[in-house]
């Protein structure tokens, strides 16, 4: 089953996420959304791993900024996080990666990060700063809405989408609340807590696909606990516009870094399976 046609975010024009959507929907494919570490192992290893998603089916791709208390994060990520923290890895230097992936990196990039450090930098200075580097789009899981609200005006005014979540815990009014506010796509959370890998996706979660998707064109994009080609498959048959990878994708580059393999390859070969099993 492909996923229904989305219409762009109700934005005054198209950014990079929207037609990144509109193009998969008249392909009538599920967007393939592999999560990250920058700085782990290494920001080098961090532009070879983006650049090897890219060719290996990744229609956009989530990168986060390590940061010392990520409350939604699962233990693969967080030991990811602790991993790029000590290894010098800043908001500063991911933006620097990022940059100087222009011209090579084509993917949508959706910055993923904590309010802490986008509040000390300031909302302003760092939507510009992450527009510059070529970012598409940031998602702040610990952002209330209420704040979120206020931050994509001002994302929007650099060319960002603010994406926002809901999770299966969410009161239906306050659902429709977050996802009318969401730009580029809307992050529905699998599960309720954090990040991981699980066996299983509850069919619940379909329910809640459809639900989003009557109130409007906004994509729906499903993530935490994504481990393989088959639950992609069952996010795509649900309707969903896309596939987020995370823990997954994590734990196959630490387990290649420890066996000292190619991080980049791994990820790409991984990268590839869970593109053609959401093709299949």
């Amino acid at each position: 089953m492909s996923p229904s046609a989305a219409t762009p975010s109700a934005c005054s024009a198209a950014t990079a996420i929207d037609q990144r959507f509109a193009s998969l929907a008249e392909q009538g494919r599920c967007a393939l959304m592999p999560f990250l570490m920058a700085g782990d192992p290494d920001l080098a290893t961090t532009a070879a791993t983006l650049l090897a998603l890219q060719q290996n089916g990744a229609n956009l791709i989530e990168l986060g900024i390590p940061y010392s208390d990520p409350l939604a994060d699962g233990p693969v990520i967080q030991a990811a996080a602790s991993r790029a923290l000590r290894a010098g890895t800043t908001p500063a230097t991911v933006l620097e990666l990022l940059a100087g992936l222009r011209g090579a990196l084509s993917t949508p990039v959706v910055l993923f990060t904590y309010s802490n450090p986008l509040l000390n930098r300031g909302m302003e200075t760092f939507c510009k700063e992450a527009a510059s580097a070529g970012a598409a789009g940031l998602v702040v899981p610990d952002l209330p809405l209420e704040e979120a609200e206020k931050l994509s005006p001002i994302a929007a005014a650099e060319g960002l989408d603010l994406v926002l979540l809901v999770a299966p815990t969410t009161p239906a009014g306050r659902m429709a609340r977050i996802h009318a506010a969401s730009r580029g796509f809307t992050y529905l959370v699998s599960v309720t807590g954090v990040t991981g890998v699980r066996s299983t996706l509850h069919s619940r979660v379909g329910n809640l696909v459809q639900q989003l998707k009557a109130s409007d064109g906004t994509p729906v994009a499903v993530g935490f606990g994504i481990s393989g080609p088959e639950q992609a498959r069952q996010v795509r048959d649900w309707g969903a516009n896309g596939a987020i990878v995370g823990s997954a994708l994590v734990k196959v580059m630490a387990e290649a870094h420890a066996a000292g393999e190619d991080v980049a390859a791994a990820a790409g070969r991984f990268c590839s399976t869970l593109r053609l099993g959401l093709d299949a």
